[in-house]
């Protein structure tokens, strides 16, 4: 057991004088403080995400697939928390954000090394994120290991397997580091859950639990579009993306592809 210090303050225990000094805005505009304090907030509850994910992954290893609703679940509404932030910063328009977005320079989203993290352990992998982070750092370094490793839905997958489902080599013994591609056969056997609930109840809840997941994704990827547009129209982003362009591209992503096309065969 840890020894607590009877003095800690509560602002000790937070590491608050850490935290509320890790904004240092550029400009003298007032709304670039809002926009550091949306995109900080964001990367504390990825990094949240990020462990709850890792917890979900041991859990679903070990088939412990009732206990695994707990991670599960606080990721979705990590993620509902995360979509509400949008409104926030909606709050600020195009002339504000004007004053002071010359001074991102390079700087992106885009290069959110958690937020990559997420989407790799959930499964939507491409291997092309990892120029964006320095060789050698501690996100290089994170990617690199989720790339290499079963994702959120290999595992979900693994452990169908294991409870007898018949399932494809190409789904069970795959380059785990190359983008997943739908199976007939992978939505076939989740298929047979879906028609079987009472019999396969633990399968039934955990591919619910992960559309939950899929939903929210959507929803926050919608939302953001939509926060972009409101603020910088079509114009380019910053890091030189292509801004509210790419973001629509990716609305369509889905990491348990198999879970949302086997509603249509029941």
């Amino acid at each position: 057991m840890t020894d607590t210090p009877a003095s800690m303050s509560y602002g000790d225990y937070l590491g608050l004088e850490q935290l509320l000094s890790a904004q240092h805005p550029l400009s003298s505009h007032h709304d670039e403080m809002l926009f550091i304090i949306i995109h900080q907030t964001k990367e504390l509850w990825l990094k949240q995400m990020v462990r709850e994910l890792n917890q979900a992954q041991s859990l679903i290893r070990a088939d412990a697939l009732i206990p695994v609703h707990k991670s599960l679940s606080r990721v979705s509404r990590i993620q509902a928390v995360m979509t509400l932030s949008w409104d926030v910063l909606a709050t600020m328009t195009p002339s504000d954000y004007s004053r002071f977005r010359e001074v991102l320079g390079s700087s992106s989203g885009f290069q959110s090394g958690q937020f990559r993290l997420v989407e790799y352990l959930l499964g939507l992998k491409d291997s092309a994120h990892l120029r964006h982070q320095p060789d050698g750092s501690e996100h290089h370094g994170a990617l690199r290991r989720a790339l290499d490793q079963p994702s959120l839905w290999d595992e979900a997958n693994l452990a169908l397997a294991r409870a007898g489902f018949e399932l494809p080599d190409a789904a069970l013994s795959r380059d785990w580091s190359q983008a997943y591609h739908p199976n007939q056969a992978v939505e076939a056997a989740w298929a047979e859950v879906y028609r079987d609930p009472e019999r396969w109840w633990a399968f039934y809840q955990l591919a619910e639990k992960l559309v939950d997941l899929d939903d929210a994704f959507a929803a926050w990827r919608h939302k953001h579009v939509m926060t972009v547009e409101r603020i910088i129209g079509m114009k380019r982003g910053t890091g030189g993306t292509v801004g509210v362009a790419y973001l629509q591209s990716t609305l369509t992503k889905r990491a348990f592809p198999e879970l949302w096309s086997l509603r249509t065969r029941l």
